[in-house]
């Protein structure tokens, strides 16, 4: 994205549809409850993403529906027992970001054919299809009008959940800005809010926070090394 490659980036659409997470979860209520739905459980990922890209959110509007009212368990000591489903199981967002650049978000429970990890970013330039932003590794396509597209591996730790938290305390240590600081998470979450909002008023709503997009790791960082 920084070099340039797909030139200025302009749209973006993101895939998240599964089934839902109640045929393998042994507990799990509480993701179909206030504050919880495909929309708060894996938005963070995407939407960080796309942050990151295009920077700030300005304003949302969103639709969303519930496939049934309530769910069965199925797996674990507690399998076969009915919940009730307490919050839209699918979220359509269209994001209108700071710099006039949109998105098209999907989150859902609802779909028997699950496709997840679908990041794709359209610039001027190309098109860039990303790995899955739930996940900490794979190749980044590029598209660039040619017969085959361009493939880019992953590069630099392969270390997954937790090397946030390092991070952070390395970035106290070396009195620095941390890269997911409170304002990134606070952003995101401002604008899930407001999706789950424009969902009941059916109107556009307007993103009161703002952020800055953080700059990227390091390839050779390592979060197995002490870090002065």
């Amino acid at each position: 994205m920084r070099d340039g490659s797909i030139g200025t980036p302009l749209t973006a659409l993101t895939l998240f549809q599964v089934p839902g997470p109640e045929s393998w979860h042994p507990s799990p209520e509480f993701l179909f409850a206030r504050g919880a739905g495909p929309l708060f459980d894996i938005g963070p990922y995407y939407l960080t993403t796309l942050v990151q890209v295009f920077g700030p959110i300005r304003r949302v509007a969103a639709t969303g529906s519930q496939a049934r009212a309530t769910r069965v368990i199925g797996s674990g000591p507690k399998a076969g027992t009915e919940f009730p489903v307490e919050v839209p199981t699918h979220v359509s967002a269209l994001i209108e970001f700071e710099s006039g650049a949109s998105a098209q978000s999907v989150f859902s429970f609802d779909s028997k054919l699950p496709r997840a990890g679908f990041v794709e970013i359209a610039g001027s330039e190309g098109t860039a299809v990303f790995p899955d932003p739930n996940m900490f590794d794979g190749e980044t396509t590029l598209h660039t009008g040619g017969e085959e597209p361009q493939v880019i591996p992953a590069e630099g730790s392969f270390h997954t959940r937790g090397t946030g938290v390092v991070e952070l305390a390395q970035s106290i240590r070396a009195g620095r800005r941390e890269r997911v600081p409170g304002d990134l998470a606070f952003h995101v979450l401002d604008a899930m809010v407001s999706i789950a909002e424009s969902v009941e008023s059916g109107q556009f709503v307007e993103v009161t926070s703002t952020v800055e997009s953080s700059a990227p790791l390091d390839a050779d960082w390592d979060p197995t090394q002490p870090s002065l």
